[in-house]
């Protein structure tokens, strides 16, 4: 799989529009567990591995040198950490976070009121 870079078509998209390139990125396996993770502080390659739930090496490896590469984490004396470029990524993907609670509770409630429906068509 190629790296997804803006101007270039990638996986979706033919147009090469960098929103397209961005999404392919952050859609691959791990990658935003890794922002995640490195959003809370750097940390050595080992960390990083157990944080993401013992993600394979070799996975590990790869996103780490597709971020390296797309300027969005860097390697520095105590291991990998995320770019200003990175961090500002991530203060844009953070309120998903909110929101997706959000998301989670509206849907329960849903069911919820599925169940009592239910439960009065008895």
């Amino acid at each position: 799989m190629s790296l997804p870079l803006p101007g270039v078509p990638v996986r979706g998209s033919k147009t090469g529009k960098p929103i397209m390139a961005l999404l392919d990125l952050l859609g691959r396996n791990w990658t935003l567990g890794i922002f995640w993770n490195l959003s809370q502080n750097p940390c050595t390659f080992r960390e990083l591995q157990n944080r993401c739930e013992n993600i394979s090496p070799t996975l590990l490896n790869n996103r780490l040198k597709e971020l390296q590469a797309t300027m969005f984490v860097q390697k520095q004396a105590g291991g990998y950490a995320l770019t200003e470029l990175g961090e500002e990524l991530f203060n844009h993907i953070k309120p998903l976070g909110g929101f997706s609670a959000l998301w989670q509770q509206q849907l329960a409630d849903k069911q919820q009121n599925r169940s009592e429906q239910a439960d009065h068509e008895d």
